[in-house]
Order: structure tokens, then C-alpha cells, then sequence
């Protein structure tokens, strides 16, 4: 039987059973009994708890890793250092790994499923990566997909204990090599965007079914995440989405300065694909490998069928998004061909004949057109810019190149407020250094009666509202005013307070208008998930809060039954509701019970008559209180005695617990009142 089986760790865990075991620890379904809740107890594993280094590791970075508070990280309750023993306590999940669930699937997922997944993942690494934790071992093995369809990763902390003084890759790292950064791979120092690559790997696996590299041994995968490059995921399943696609390999740059600069980047580009999976990056999954010289070409291209899962291939027939580094590939073994077979005379004379001629044409062309640039006072075409509006083209150099603007005159006429109207020279017109490079305009200045959008930004929405609904009456015109169409979040400006508008400031406004307000939301704060902090300190709740956005309101101070002195018995808002970051919570901290309240138990003697198991044999027993103190032991013949009789002291209702032979066997309940 296991060694923890019905053990009480720091007479609060109760070991219930074994539910899963890893390369670091083994972890159990526990009770908290304090809390009287489930919770999943990770205890380091015997042989590596005898490391000094590596328990002090554990230790300090699951501390760290306590600090987190996200929906899509597991949560760490507890941490514990004795003697022996280290272990975390973490919240027990209702559900399975999201490779099982892959595996139930099929291995593969729709793609909207995936998305869905690879979301939630990306937000708990940017959470993490935020408070300066990088995982380090993300896998679909260490993701648990709940009953309700979220996810949670587990495991933070771990992984970085685990690269400390064990680099070496073993059959035993198999599951995680898959997954794991070419800097990883290479030993070389890693940042969030290793994170980042692996869980580009994962959203591949997700909507390919297969992972991008396999091998007999870790260190072949390994490699192959060095110096190859995979299939794309549209050569496996042509319906997967472009965008989708780009993202991937994006994430998955062998070169981690282009991949995410963060988890927030990456989760930028999966909103944008969500809401219109037809979007077009300014990126492709081409761009993110390295150049040919320094990738294993045997890797990208070989000859069909295909003889290892993952691996690029050429198709039979070329598509049109054939990768760069195929044509190129093909190019030089075209030279090398043609190298080979020797100058071809007749080819290489019409070639002559035609590089000729189109010299000639090109001279012919380049005198008539720029001939004024070689007559003599250096001529220069003067640029068109009647019809233009001033502002824009005075700044526009590459259309006027050596020429300035001056405003000669400005005039009421039919044309926007800006308009060039005319100007002198005259466009396409040569003119001389001599003569001078500067263009005299006449600037319109609108219609006599127009109207002009004012400037209301800045103002509260109401008040542009009433401004602008005076302007209207003032001027007779009927103009709509829409403040709630357009609306976006702004760090700068206050929240129901004018950004901009449509028109802008100084644009005509005419009759029939509709003016845009764009009013400002606020700052962007995404509602969080009100922490748990009952049975906390006031120090760990301040902190909880503050990891999540929120902050610690009023603070009181009073008597209670249910929990110790300096712990946090009331909170304002309850734990898992929707709060609004930036929100104060209300606390109240316990003094403990009411000492002028609290009756003085007097003690009660009372014999207690406890049952022994009928095993005819001689039997070690031994009885705890609740608190787990040994109350007593002894050694008993079964075949003699079928139970045994205790003196015990003690008040209320007391709670004893019967261990024969080192396993827990009954409990008994004994009333001292009665």
C-alpha cells in the first residue's frame, strides 16, 4: 500500500488516494481539513527530495507560483517544507488532460475548437508571464479541460525546477521534447517567447492531428526542432484557415525574434482571427524560417510517399504558395544543370541582340520624356498640384521635390476649405533654376455660408451633444448627432468623454449630417474572478488582490468563531464572482473568538470502549485525537479480545481515529456532554 494512504500531512491533508503520478512528484486526492473541502496534494518524489538544491528550488518557486490567480491557472492553496516531505497543495480539477481529450476526439480538433483552447492557454501565459514565471514545460499534458469547457494549466514552477542540473534528453523526456523551443533543445538561455513556440506546437497538433516532429529518441526530435522545418499546417488539411495558419507558424519561428514579442501580442492576433477568420495578416508562415544554409534540407524536401510523420515534402504538383526556398532550390539546380551541359552559343547570341535593343529603346524613351533635363539652365517639370488640399501636398516631397508652395491668394468658392485651386506655373510646365522653383497658389476658403465641424474633444459626450445641437439650430441646418455608435476603450481620456469625431474638426458640415461622437470607454479592464481570501492573512489577501487587479478597501478588525486570529473572515465580494479591476474589496480580519463570550469547557473523564478487527492474530493499535495526538497504543490478541476500553478526557463532541497496523480503519464519535 502506498506510504501516504491515510497519512495527515501537518495534521490538516488527509490522504485519500493516489490519482496521478509524473517524472517530479506524485499527487493525491487529499481533505483539507480545516477547510473541509477536496484538494490535490503534489508531493516531491522520494529519491529527489534527498536533493538539497532541488528541494529549495521546489520549494521557492511554488511559492512563487501561489501568487498567481487566473481562471485559466490551477491554483496553488499551500505550500509545505518539513523535514521529509515536501508537497504543494493545489485546487482539485473535475476533468481530464487535453491530450485525452485529443485522444478521444480522434487527435484532432475542429479548428474553432482549437481556437477556443489555444485562447484560454495564451491567457494564462501572459498572466504568468507578467508576474515573471515562464512555464517551460507546456504540453497538452500539463492543460486540463473541465467539464464546462475552459481550461486550466498546471504545473507552473515545476518545469523550471525540472531544466536545473537534468539537460540531459532521455526516453523519459519524450512527452515534453515534442514541445519544447529549438533554445531549449539547444540549452541556450529561453524567455516567454519559448513558451510561446510550445504552445504554437500544441495549436498545431490541435488542428493537424499529428505534431510537427517525431523520432525514435528525444534527441532526434530534438534536432529536428533545430535545423528542420515542418509541414505547414494547410499542406496536412487544405481547410484549415490561412490566418489561422499564420499564427501557428508565427508562434512556432525557429527564431525567437520572430515570433510574439509576447503572450498579449499573440492573443491580439487570435481576437482578430476570431472575429473575422478571413483576415489577412501582413505576415505569412513562410516568413518565419530561416534561410536554407541553415536548415536541414532533408528535412523540407523529399520525395514522395512521406517517411516520417511531420516532415516538409514536395508535392507532385506544385501550388501556388509553393515556399520560397523550393524555388530557389530549384533554381540552382537548374544552374548546376546548365553548368553541366555547357554554353549554349545561340541562345546566349539572341540574348545579346535583345539586351541591345532594349538599351536603345530605353535611351530613346529617357531623351524625349526628360529631355528638358539636359537643355541648359537644368529644367524641371513643375508638379500638378491643383485640385490638392494645401496641407497635404506643402508636406509631400516626393511630389514636389525641389519646389516650395506660397499661398498668393484665398477665395470663397464650391471646393472644400483647403482646396488648391489653381496655380502658377502651370502644371507640366518647364521651368528653370533661373526662373525659380517655387508654385504660387490660390487656396479656397469654402462656401461663404458653410458650416464647420468645431472642436468638442474632450468634452463630456452630453455637453459636445448640446454644443453641436446649438451650432445646428443656429445655422438652420438639421444635423443627427450619434454618441453611442462609436465607442472605444482609451487610457487617456475619461470614460464618456469625447476621443474624436466624425467629421473631424474644421470638415463642412451640411445639411442631413450625421456627426459621430467616438466617446471613450475608459481603460480596458476585463472583468476578473474574485479570488477566495477567507482563512487568509491579510498579507496574502492583499497580494491575491493585487495580482489580479483589484485592491483592499476598508479594513476592520473583529471576534470570530470559525476562524483564527489574523485571518480574513469576511470579504465583500464573493469568491468567483465577476469584479471589475481596479474594484476596493471590503475585509474584515478575525481577533479570534470572544474571550467574554466563550464559556470555560470543564474537562469530562469518560471510559470509551473501541472494536478490534477480527484477523485472529496479535495486532499493533493505535488512537488520535482530532488534532492528530496519539491518545494511545498498544498491542492486542484478536483471538482473545474483540475490543478494548480507554479512559479519555475531554469536552463537546470529539472525533478518534483507530489505526491498526499503521492503516486507518475506523473513526469514532464521542459525545462528552452526554
Amino acid at each position: 500500500m502506498d506510504q501516504y494512504i491515510g497519512k495527515l500531512l501537518d495534521n490538516r491533508y488527509e490522504i485519500l488516494e493516489l490519482i496521478g503520478v509524473g517524472g517530479m512528484a506524485r499527487v493525491y486526492k487529499a481533505r483539507c481539513h480545516r477547510l473541509n473541502r477536496l484538494v490535490a496534494v503534489k508531493i516531491l518524489r522520494d529519491d529527489l527530495a534527498q536533493d538539497a538544491e532541488l528541494r529549495r528550488r521546489f520549494h521557492d518557486e511554488s511559492h512563487a507560483v501561489a501568487m498567481l490567480s487566473h481562471p485559466n491557472i490551477v491554483a496553488v492553496y499551500d505550500v509545505s517544507r518539513s523535514s521529509d516531505i515536501e508537497y504543494i497543495v493545489m485546487e482539485l480539477i473535475d476533468g481530464i488532460t487535453l491530450k485525452q481529450y485529443m485522444q478521444k476526439k480522434g487527435n484532432k480538433l475542429n479548428w474553432r475548437e482549437a481556437l477556443h483552447f489555444i485562447t484560454q492557454i495564451v491567457k494564462a501565459l501572459g498572466h504568468a508571464h507578467s508576474r515573471g514565471i515562464i512555464h517551460r514545460d507546456i504540453k497538452p499534458h500539463n492543460i486540463m479541460v473541465l467539464r464546462d469547457g475552459s481550461v486550466k494549466v498546471a504545473d507552473f514552477g515545476i518545469a523550471r525546477v525540472t531544466s536545473g542540473g537534468h539537460s540531459t534528453l532521455t526516453q523519459e523526456a519524450l512527452g515534453s521534447v515534442h514541445y519544447i523551443s529549438p533554445e531549449q533543445a539547444r540549452g541556450s538561455h529561453i524567455d516567454e517567447r519559448s513558451d510561446l513556440y510550445s504552445a504554437g506546437v500544441v495549436l498545431y497538433e490541435m488542428i493537424t492531428g499529428r505534431l510537427p516532429f517525431e523520432g525514435d529518441t528525444p534527441v532526434s526530435v530534438a534536432i529536428q526542432h533545430i535545423n528542420s522545418i515542418p509541414l505547414s499546417p494547410r499542406e496536412i488539411d487544405p481547410t484549415i484557415p490561412e490566418a489561422l495558419e499564420a499564427i501557428t507558424m508565427k508562434a512556432m519561428a525557429p527564431d525567437p525574434d520572430n515570433r510574439y514579442p509576447s503572450a498579449d501580442a499573440m492573443l491580439a492576433d487570435l481576437e482578430e482571427f476570431r472575429k473575422n477568420p478571413n483576415i489577412n495578416f501582413d505576415f505569412s508562415a513562410s516568413e518565419f524560417h530561416p534561410e536554407e544554409e541553415d536548415v536541414d534540407r532533408t528535412q523540407i524536401h523529399t520525395v514522395p510517399p512521406r517517411t516520417s510523420a511531420g516532415r516538409r515534402e514536395m508535392p507532385a504538383s506544385k501550388p501556388e504558395r509553393q515556399d520560397r526556398r523550393a524555388r530557389r532550390i530549384e533554381e540552382e539546380e537548374d544552374d548546376e544543370e546548365d553548368e553541366r551541359r555547357g554554353p549554349n552559343w545561340p541562345v546566349i547570341g539572341a540574348v545579346a541582340a535583345i539586351l541591345v535593343f532594349v538599351a536603345a529603346l530605353v535611351f530613346i524613351m529617357f531623351s524625349t520624356v526628360f529631355s528638358g533635363s539636359f537643355q541648359p539652365g537644368n529644367t524641371q517639370r513643375v508638379p500638378t498640384v491643383t485640385g490638392l488640399l494645401y496641407s497635404e501636398a506643402s508636406q509631400d516631397t516626393s511630389l514636389l521635390g525641389d519646389f516650395t508652395l506660397e499661398i498668393v491668394q484665398e477665395k470663397e468658392s464650391d471646393k472644400p476649405a483647403g482646396t488648391i485651386l489653381s496655380q502658377d506655373p502651370t502644371a507640366n510646365s518647364a521651368v528653370t533654376a533661373d526662373t525659380g522653383t517655387v508654385i504660387q497658389v490660390v487656396v479656397s476658403t469654402g462656401q461663404a455660408n458653410e458650416v464647420r465641424m468645431p472642436d468638442v474633444t474632450g468634452q463630456d459626450y452630453l455637453s459636445a451633444n448640446t454644443q453641436l445641437k446649438n451650432l445646428a439650430s443656429e445655422n438652420g441646418l438639421n444635423l443627427k448627432i450619434d454618441f453611442t455608435t462609436k465607442t472605444e476603450y482609451n487610457d487617456e481620456v475619461e470614460k464618456d468623454y469625447v476621443i474624436s469625431t466624425i467629421p473631424a474638426e474644421g470638415e463642412a458640415l451640411a445639411d442631413g449630417d450625421t456627426v459621430y461622437l467616438v466617446v471613450s470607454l475608459g481603460k480596458d479592464t476585463q472583468p476578473v474572478d474574485m479570488p477566495g481570501l477567507l482563512g487568509k492573512t491579510e498579507d496574502m489577501a492583499r497580494k491575491m488582490l493585487d495580482s489580479v487587479g483589484l485592491s483592499v478597501g476598508g479594513v476592520q478588525h473583529e471576534y470570530s468563531d470559525d476562524y483564527p486570529k489574523g485571518q480574513v473572515c469576511f470579504q465583500s465580494v464573493n469568491e468567483g464572482t465577476k469584479v471589475e479591476q481596479g474594484t476596493a474589496i471590503n475585509l474584515i480580519i478575525s481577533d479570534g473568538p470572544d474571550p467574554n463570550s466563550q464559556p470555560v469547557p470543564t474537562e469530562v473523564t469518560k471510559d470509551v470502549m473501541f472494536a478490534l478487527p477480527d484477523v485472529g492474530a496479535v495486532v499493533n493499535v493505535e488512537v488520535y485525537d482530532s488534532q492528530g495526538n496519539k491518545v494511545h497504543s498498544g498491542s492486542y490478541d484478536t483471538n482473545l479480545q474483540s475490543g478494548f476500553e480507554l479512559e479519555l478526557k475531554g469536552t463537546g463532541t470529539q472525533v478518534y481515529s483507530v489505526y491498526v497496523e499503521g492503516h486507518k480503519m475506523y473513526d469514532q464519535t464521542v459525545d462528552f456532554d452526554s
